[in-house]
């Protein structure tokens, strides 16, 4: 089993990978249509809505809140917004 290095999702099954591609490090929900892997600034923007939507706090926690989350996985490690 995979995690997904932009996110943290583990990924367990080929639905989990873009385009079902097992050699992905990436999630399905990290990736653009195309299968190619998001952006920092579509990821932060994706986390912080799936944040506010979720977990119900508002726009500048779920910011806070996503910045810190992302900077701890590989594909973000020494970014900033």
């Amino acid at each position: 089993m995979k995690t997904c290095i932009a996110c943290g999702m583990p990924m367990t099954k080929p639905s989990d990978y873009p385009l079902q591609d097992e050699s992905r490090d990436y999630c399905i929900y990290c990736a653009r249509p195309d299968g190619s892997m998001q952006s920092y600034p579509e990821k932060l923007e994706g986390t912080v809505r799936f944040l506010i939507r979720t977990q119900g706090i508002d726009e500048k926690a779920a910011r806070e809140l996503a910045v810190r989350t992302l900077a701890k996985l590989p594909a973000w490690k020494g970014r900033t917004p």
